[in-house]
């Protein structure tokens, strides 16, 4: 079955001008159904929580609403695993600072040189407290991380392991589930930044059975929001960050630092309904009957479709001699997300994405926050990489047109 790209578009707004939208791992355009949630919680129910008269009542009940709906989303046990916040920066920043005070002198994380800078970053500033800070690589033949490189990192001091789902510059997808089992079987944690994922394929985070894990709402359709899964005894016993007289068992709200936004928590119900509508659009009398099945049909979808459109992208990229593909080259939807990156030689890729603009076509250049990657591939001084991030709401057509571009520069 493939997927109605007309209808499809109709419910980007966005997508009626003239500009096509290929950044975005940089933040996807925008639901009008999110838009719409949004509005209704500001029109209607713009009050504080927590009152007795109806209005305040509403907004609770609206906010819990939204909670549970990202719960079925990521698939987790309970509403009470889900924290909102303001960015994954912002919210790995705040686990950290809250795992920090259970660990000691000694002990150790692991991180990798393939993630954003915000799964790293709030790890090494574990360092100034006498925490010790590892490194897995990726290898440079296969760009990808092997297990038999933790083994050799980890020891009985390892209290967490820190990893991307899906690289935002390589495009692959780790074996996340496989990954946990492993760290799991020798007593540490495991903490994934689902940023670049989460767009591309249903999160599961009961099966891959990890104890934490992040997305961005404003890259999978939403607001500038962001969310924080924890297993919710882990989330029990770690120290919460905001006001002394919060109980330690008010979870979420212990990290919840200054309460959440409630109306871009809303707004992502409109996610919900989209991806139910989309279901229900494509299979008819043999959509599924709840939600959390219904996103699984939609993503089986959206999964086919993106794997369709990359596999024209990396074909073309793969018949140029003179240009380099920084991840897999094959478009095998098990294996990588529709993030390409690539390098064109005796070209920076700073001059690329201007000449591309020319077209009202959206690429970028750079490290995208991957820094370490970028400077551990030696392509820093080259401008980093040009990168091509499609959503399933790119159709083939925006794929051939930007080709055409490309024919023009290399």
């Amino acid at each position: 079955m493939l997927l109605n790209l007309d209808k499809v578009r109709q419910y980007f707004p966005a997508l009626a001008g003239e500009w096509t939208f290929f950044d975005n791992a940089g933040g996807s355009q925008t639901l009008k159904k999110v838009v719409d949630r949004i509005s209704e919680f500001l029109l209607s129910s713009d009050v504080q929580l927590g009152a007795s008269y109806g209005v305040s009542q509403l907004a609770g009940e609206r906010l819990a609403l939204a909670t549970r709906g990202m719960a079925t989303f990521i698939n987790a046990n309970s509403s009470k695993e889900v924290v909102m916040g303001p960015s994954t920066t912002m919210m790995l920043k705040v686990l950290s600072m809250s795992l920090g005070q259970t660990f000691i002198p000694g002990d150790e994380v692991i991180v990798t040189n393939c993630d954003h800078e915000a799964n790293i970053g709030a790890w090494v500033a574990l360092e100034k407290q006498g925490m010790k800070v590892k490194v897995w690589q990726v290898r440079p033949d296969t760009l990808e991380l092997h297990l038999a490189d933790l083994e050799l990192l980890m020891s009985q001091r390892t209290k967490l392991v820190a990893l991307t789902h899906a690289s935002n510059v390589l495009g692959t997808i780790n074996p996340i589930k496989e990954i946990a089992a492993f760290v799991h079987d020798r007593n540490a944690m495991i903490c994934v930044d689902g940023v670049a994922y989460a767009p591309h394929r249903l999160v599961d985070v009961q099966d891959l059975d990890v104890d934490f894990y992040t997305l961005s709402c404003y890259k999978v359709y939403g607001p500038h929001h962001a969310l924080l899964y924890g297993k919710e005894e882990h989330l029990l016993r770690l120290p919460g960050l905001n006001h002394y007289f919060i109980d330690q068992t008010d979870i979420p709200y212990k990290f919840q630092l200054g309460n959440v936004n409630f109306e871009l928590s809303y707004g992502m119900l409109g996610l919900c309904d989209y991806l139910s509508e989309l279901a229900q659009l494509h299979y008819g009398n043999e959509t599924a009957p709840d939600l959390r099945h219904k996103m699984v049909q939609a993503f089986d979808l959206i999964s086919i479709h993106e794997e369709h459109i990359s596999d024209r992208l990396l074909n073309y990229l793969n018949s140029k001699a003179n240009v380099r593909v920084i991840g897999q080259a094959k478009a095998d939807r098990q294996f990588r997300v529709p993030t390409i990156s690539f390098v064109v030689d005796g070209i920076n890729s700073s001059t690329i994405p201007a000449k591309i603009d020319q077209h009202y076509i959206g690429i970028r250049y750079g490290d995208f926050y991957a820094k370490r990657l970028i400077e551990y591939l030696g392509l820093a001084s080259q401008g980093g990489i040009v990168r091509v991030s499609m959503v399933h709401y790119n159709t083939l057509e925006e794929v051939n047109n930007l080709i055409e571009a490309f024919e023009q520069i290399f």
